[in-house]
Formats: C-alpha cells, structure tokens, sequence
C-alpha cells in the first residue's frame, strides 16, 4: 500500500474489505518496511543489515534490524486497533524462501545467499520458525480470525529458469533443482500451520511446483498467465486449491472502444463496471479451464494484479473498492448469464 501511516493504511483495508481484510506494507517508509527487510526481521538467530545495494546478512543485530523489528510492531499495533473484534479470515504476507535467498547478500562476498544451499538452507529453517512466530502473535492479536499466510515469491520463477545474476551481472546463477525448490517451499508452508497462499505476479509461476509444496491457493497476475499455463492452473483449481486472481489494477482499460462511467451502474452487485469486467475474467477464466462455474465464488477471490504502493493513495482504495465489488458479482453474474459473458 502507498503512504507511511499504518494506521490510515490499515482503516482503509479494514474498510474496503471488511470480509477478509489484510496487514498491509508500506514500502515507501524506507528499508525495513520493504518485502525482504519485513521478512528479515522475522528470522531467527540470523541477522541482517542494510548496504547501499540493498538487504545483507550481516554478523550482529543492528541499528537496521531494529528499525525493521519496531515498524512492524506499529503494524500489529494498527491491525489490532482496527480488527477489533473481527472475526473472518486474516491475510498475513511475508517474503517466501527463495525470494529471501535472491535478495539477500552473503557477507564478505556480493553474491546473493541463493548461490549458497547452505545459506538457503539455514535461511529457510530461520524463516520457516520466524513465519510459525508471526502467525501466532497475529492470531493473539485479534483471536477471532482465521490466519491466512502468504508468502510473496516474485523470484521464484527467476531461481528456477537460472535467470538470477551472478555479483557481476555478467551471468546467471544456475537453476535450483526443483525437488530442492519444492522441499525448502514446503518446509516454511508447513511450518505456520495455518492457512498457506503462494504469491508469485511474474511470469511462468510454477502452479505445478507450488501445489506440490502444499500451498493451499496460488495468487497470480491474469495478464501475465501464458495459454501454455493454463492446464496447471486447471489442475491446481481440480485439487481444491484457492485461485487468488489478480484482475484489478489502478488504471483499469474499459473493456470496449466505448468509456463507460466509473459508478454506473451495472445489474448483479450495483458495483463499477470496472469491477463487472473484473468479476467477467474470472468467469472468462473458468470456462477456459473447463471448471464448473459453481466452483468459481467458493475458490476464486478477486485482488489487485499486484501490488499497489506506486499508485496514489486514492487509486489504492479504487482497486480495493473494486476488488469487493467484483467478488460480490461472481455469483449473480453465473447466475444470470449461464454462459461465458460477452
């Protein structure tokens, strides 16, 4: 999310999806708010600091480290303020594993800890005790929700092709093997307990890879989902898996040559037609799949396309505002059409 005030952030989520709300990031606080400074300020008896390139193990807790500890302590602090007495899912979200090992450096040397098993190794066993941790002192926190983790892994795609630079930037990294990826993934999955989504916006996320680590639902970027992906995606939905779609986005493109108003209304919902076109993928999606369209309100939930801290505060709230309309829709609009929408 954009801004610096946790508290605001949070009022606005809490507000716009009062049915499954989530603790927010704001990045533009500086480092240890970031994706890989939040983590890394979970880990266990692994400290990190901060370099002019970025995030790196580091021999002693420091000024960085604490920094990173006490923002997110006035997150849970905002998040208990705002959900009390909520009672509903709960999303958490942490960096994943291999994520964590791409950005992190190694002492003494300028390579990234994911050239390292041993590091991996150790990174994901920190991570996998700091994750269970977390989890818990949410759920202390507001005790009526049911957590739902989830770990970010924009660089999953990048370790398994082989696509992470080398210190140089001259060559790449080789490519984890995948039953080394599947392990360490699964390893920090179970670790929580609780209810697990894997996220990945990139292209070529691994469905396969992700349902085989035992992820419970997989959230993923539409726009970037290749045809040649969609069989996984089919087969992660047939095995009970939760599809968390992003189809939302700050600018959204009408779906015609013809703008229509932005607080039209449009039939099922009463909601935008951008959340109608919205609501329509995802329904576009499932015939592609060839999944019963039954299944789409019960497994699909409807998000951003991904993260929203470089767009306005106000353009954050439309998406919000439009991913709970177009989740409201799915049914009426299966409902009403019976057949894949125009």
């Amino acid at each position: 999310m954009p801004g610096t005030n946790p508290a605001e952030a949070m009022r606005v989520v809490a507000g716009e999806l009062p049915d499954f709300p989530y603790l927010p990031e704001l990045p533009d606080r500086g480092p240890g708010a970031d994706l890989t400074g939040r983590t890394a300020g979970l880990l266990v008896e692994i400290p990190v600091e901060v370099t002019p390139r970025g995030w790196r193990l580091a021999e002693r807790p420091g000024r960085d480290l604490a920094r990173a500890k006490t923002m997110l302590s006035s997150d849970l602090d905002a998040m208990e303020e705002a959900l009390d007495g909520f009672r509903g899912p709960l999303k958490v979200q942490l960096c994943g594993p291999w994520t964590l090992a791409a950005t992190l450096e190694l002492p003494r040397t300028l390579n990234v800890a994911v050239a390292d098993p041993g590091a991996v190794a150790d990174l994901t066993g920190s991570l996998a005790e700091g994750a269970a941790a977390h989890a818990a002192e949410v759920a202390k926190r507001v005790p009526g929700a049911r957590i739902v983790v989830q770990f970010d892994e924009p660089a999953l795609a990048a370790v398994a092709g082989g696509e992470v630079p080398t210190a140089s930037g001259l060559s790449r990294l080789r490519a984890v093997e995948a039953e080394v990826l599947r392990e360490r993934l699964a390893q920090v999955i179970a670790s929580t307990g609780k209810y697990t989504v894997v996220h990945s916006c990139s292209t070529a996320v691994p469905f396969g890879l992700i349902r085989a680590a035992g992820a419970d639902a997989i959230s993923f970027d539409l726009s970037q989902l290749r045809r040649g992906e969609e069989d996984a995606v089919a087969e992660a939905a047939e095995a009970g898996l939760g599809l968390l779609t992003g189809v939302t986005s700050a600018v959204p493109a009408p779906a015609t040559g013809t703008a229509r108003p932005t607080q039209a209304p449009t039939g099922p919902g009463d909601g935008s037609a951008e959340a109608r076109q919205a609501a329509e993928r995802v329904i576009r999606l499932w015939h592609r799949l060839g999944l019963p369209l039954e299944t789409c309100p019960e497994q699909a939930v409807i998000t951003p396309a991904c993260g929203l801290a470089g767009v306005s505060p106000d353009q954050a709230r439309a998406v919000l505002t439009r991913c709970r309309e177009a989740g409201s829709m799915l049914a009426e609009l299966i409902e009403e059409t019976g057949e894949e929408p125009s």
